[in-house]
């Protein structure tokens, strides 16, 4: 259950359709709903994206990031001056360093060193102090979220965002996104899925359409490689070991966060999507779509279009698409690297003319 403490949060809300907003954080929201029309005709269905990536801040974590500050100030715990610090894998992180520059607070990124060095070159670019770290277990002491939580521990006047056990992230899709897809699709929707790595939209969207649907909107997990979530719902609630890994970044969780915990069980299913699918999605919405977009978002659509096939001819689905192409692009449209994870063969010969970086 959300704190009724946010409830001044939530008269706030997010961007409005209004002419002119109020700085970077009045323009967070309101992103359109995305047809994707070559896809939903192959598959006879309606499959929509929600385009995340132009929040900005580039990403669906603008939200989240906002979200988190704000419940922050209204509680008292940030002022004037003040500094956030967060563990993230790289969009939080860009949102929250947005975020601090608009509102005057220091910005301190613990992140594992295994992201782009897009991502990392942006958050210093953003004034925030970033601090790359091996990647490593949560249970390790030495991981990314228990050096940012200490690191915060250590400071005056400062918070740890904790955008994992931080419910303030799920509520701000709560009031938000889920309700700008429900007005979006005026509730025709019958399903909504997405993958996850904080939980956060997953829970916060579906809890909202679920409740304003009485219970017909179905909800779906996505989950990447290496991930124990689709294990954890399928099996009725058993953490297994994790292994495998991803190529993609930001989702996949060997845990039920906080913010997860508040939905997971009115989940309708999950089910995994191997890279390979994820890396082809990639190139094919460029190619059909014209839409430039991570792999992460790539592996929603796939989750989306899956989904929709399950539900069968005239169902409507909605995703998330993340964030673009471009923090990645030195990955997923390099020959060599796609080479060295061996999924240069799952991209099509008519679309490997999109891979021009060697």
């Amino acid at each position: 259950m959300f704190s009724a403490a946010r409830t001044v949060f939530a008269r706030r809300a997010f961007a409005t359709n209004a002419v002119a907003v109020e700085g970077f954080t009045g323009a967070v929201g309101n992103t359109p709903l995305i047809y994707l029309k070559h896809l939903s005709e192959k598959t006879g269905s309606s499959i929509f994206g929600k385009a995340e990536f132009q929040n900005p801040g580039g990403s669906v974590k603008d939200r989240a990031a906002l979200g988190v500050v704000r419940d922050a100030e209204d509680q008292g715990l940030l002022k004037a001056g003040g500094t956030v610090v967060e563990g993230t894998a790289g969009n939080t992180g860009i949102g929250l360093a947005h975020v601090c520059r608009a509102r005057g607070y220091k910005c301190v990124i613990f992140m594992p060193n295994s992201q782009s060095q897009e991502k990392i070159d942006l958050l210093r670019m953003l004034g925030a102090e970033v601090h790359a770290v091996p990647a490593v277990a949560y249970e390790n002491p030495a991981n990314y979220n228990h050096l940012a939580r200490d690191h915060a521990k250590r400071l005056s006047n400062a918070i740890w965002t904790n955008q994992f056990d931080n419910t303030a992230n799920a509520y701000a899709h709560y009031i938000s996104t889920g309700p700008e897809i429900w007005e979006q699709t005026r509730g025709d929707l019958d399903a909504f899925i997405c993958a996850t790595g904080t939980g956060g939209t997953l829970a916060g969207v579906g809890k909202y359409l679920r409740e304003k649907s009485q219970g017909k909107t179905q909800v779906w997990l996505a989950d990447p490689p290496g991930s124990v979530l689709t294990s954890y719902i399928t099996s009725g609630g058993k953490l297994t070991e994790r292994s495998g890994s991803s190529i993609t970044e930001g989702i996949g969780q060997g845990r039920i966060t906080d913010n997860l915990a508040t939905f997971v069980k009115e989940l309708s299913g999950a089910f995994t999507v191997p890279d390979e699918k994820s890396i082809k999605m990639v190139y094919e919405l460029l190619d059909t779509e014209g839409l430039y977009l991570g792999a992460s978002s790539a592996l929603n659509v796939v989750a989306a279009v899956e989904l929709a096939v399950k539900l069968g001819k005239g169902s409507k689905v909605v995703t998330v698409l993340c964030d673009g192409a471009y923090r990645y692009q030195s990955r997923l449209f390099s020959k060599k690297w796609l080479e060295s994870k061996g999924l240069e063969g799952a991209i099509p010969e008519h679309l490997k003319k999109y891979a021009v970086l060697e």
